[in-house]
């Protein structure tokens, strides 16, 4: 089994396998915050590529945080686990208030990371990166947010995703790139020595650290 010393170390491991995409001037890499833009930075550096965030929010059980029902992409739309919800006798109805929580906590994040200096992602390849993928709710809304803006090629890039979500994955996007697809995954933690949840100040400071190469794609819009 891969080991990663953190998420640093990831990323620098993860960047290897996305050599084809080095100084492409259409290509952008998006993370999830937060641990997905500590991946991510390294990668930036190492293939001389912008950098920007696109941010969704897992829609947790109201008695389990942790298990992902569904997700909201960066537009504020929920993507459901239909299937999911019925087995565990809930409603869209039962998940308005973790919904209206998500969007303003979606809404925060946006407001602070991105200052209203968003990459312009039409007929660009988008590389979406994150820390690992644990069940694929928070990835889809990303792949399903990006759709909408004339992105040319999706490539979704994380150090870990068990085998069956990689395969869910690859009919949504052109490319699919990880360095360990194992069949059973109880954390994506057991896959690092650290991995402390990261503060909005360590997210800034990782975003600042491109902001040269960012400021060559930025919107006209």
């Amino acid at each position: 089994m891969i080991h990663f010393i953190d998420r640093k170390d990831a990323g620098k491991q993860l960047a290897t396998g996305l050599k084809q995409y080095t100084r492409r001037k259409d290509v952008v890499l998006l993370a999830l915050p937060r641990g997905g833009v500590a991946v991510a930075e390294p990668i930036a550096q190492a293939l001389h590529l912008p950098l920007d965030i696109i941010i969704t929010k897992k829609l947790g059980a109201p008695f389990s945080p942790e298990l992902a029902v569904g997700a909201l992409t960066q537009d504020g739309e929920a993507l459901w686990n239909e299937e999911l919800l019925a087995s565990l006798g809930l409603t869209r109805h039962d998940m308005e208030p973790i919904v209206e929580s998500a969007r303003h906590e979606m809404e925060r994040r946006l407001k602070l990371y991105q200052q209203n200096n968003t990459i312009d992602l039409h007929g660009k390849v988008a590389i979406i990166i994150d820390d690992g993928i644990a069940t694929g709710a928070t990835i889809k809304a990303a792949v399903a947010s990006i759709k909408k803006k004339g992105v040319r090629k999706i490539v979704i890039a994380a150090p870990v995703a068990p085998l069956s979500v990689v395969e869910s994955l690859k009919p949504l996007v052109d490319e699919v790139i990880y360095l360990e697809a194992p069949r059973s995954l109880l954390s994506i933690g057991q896959f690092y020595d650290e991995f402390h949840q990261l503060t909005d100040e360590e997210v800034l400071l990782l975003l600042q650290k491109t902001p040269s190469t960012k400021n060559d794609f930025l919107s006209d819009h």
